[in-house]
């Protein structure tokens, strides 16, 4: 359920969570409407902004996921909007997967987004297909050092756009994407860093619509640190203050937010 500040209504939005589960290692499968995160919580924001997690947090499909020491993978799908006189014909494919060797790791993350229009429109727009692929390798120094993470990666970002019927053909932008963490007891940064061509080239025909991405990554330059620390952290709860500094076009933009959750699976009742 969603309630925002300012708003009339005591529930904004109401999400309903139902799905099937097939769960034995190293395999997991699930069909239905379940929590966003359980699919995308490891992809980069240039795939999915913060706010995603908050007004679209279930994905409507499946997913089929690999999980072993060495190797993770999955593979999902998000049913977005069925086509009506009032909605478009909208669905998510993806995949992401990870490898590691000792303390490197490589990893690539990717998805489609098909974006058609309403049904019977009074007036024709073309069909958008949105790509965007991540390969990065990193180091990870998390169970080697006195930190509790310790990690860095960097990779090249390819995006691919087209509008069908305006005859486009695909749109390439690329770019160098790295991430960087870092995290001691109950304080850490985190950081990214873009260089490269400005990505979701529709933008300014259906903005936030086509595009799931934080739109920070229109720029050709850009960079995120976000300083946190965790006040509260038990099986329970988790309480953590973040401080984001972002940088892009000579400018510097300050952004606040507290985050606190609250996990009911690990409520244990007195009997």
């Amino acid at each position: 359920m969603l309630h925002e500040f300012g708003s009339d209504k005591a529930i904004g939005d109401f999400y309903p969570t139902a799905y099937y589960k097939f769960d034995k290692k190293p395999f997991r499968f699930l069909m239905g409407a379940f929590p966003r995160t359980f699919a995308v919580e490891r992809y980069p924001r240039i795939f999915f902004q913060d706010s995603i997690l908050y007004y679209r947090p279930i994905i409507n499909g499946i997913l089929l996921e690999y999980s072993a020491s060495k190797v993770y993978a999955n593979l999902w799908l998000d049913w977005t909007s069925r086509q009506s006189p009032d909605m478009r014909e909208t669905f998510l494919l993806g995949y992401s997967g990870r490898y590691c060797k000792g303390v490197f790791y490589a990893q690539q993350f990717f998805y489609m987004f098909h974006f058609a229009g309403f049904m019977n429109p009074a007036v024709q727009e073309a069909l958008h297909d949105n790509l965007i692929l991540l390969n990065s390798i990193g180091i990870d120094f998390s169970k080697r050092t006195i930190f509790n993470v310790l990690e860095i990666n960097g990779g090249w970002v390819v995006g691919l756009e087209r509008a069908r019927a305006d005859m486009t053909g695909w749109i390439g932008l690329h770019g160098f994407l790295s991430e960087g963490r870092i995290e001691y007891k109950r304080i850490g940064l985190f950081n990214t860093f873009y260089s490269g061509n400005g990505q979701m080239y529709f933008y300014n025909d259906h903005d936030n619509e086509l595009y799931w991405g934080d739109p920070f990554y229109r720029a050709k330059t850009y960079n995120r640190s976000d300083f946190y620390i965790d006040f509260l952290k038990n099986d329970l709860v988790r309480t953590r203050l973040i401080y984001s500094l972002h940088f892009t076009e000579n400018t510097m933009y300050h952004e606040q937010s507290l985050k606190v959750s609250i996990n009911l699976n690990n409520i244990r009742l007195n009997r």
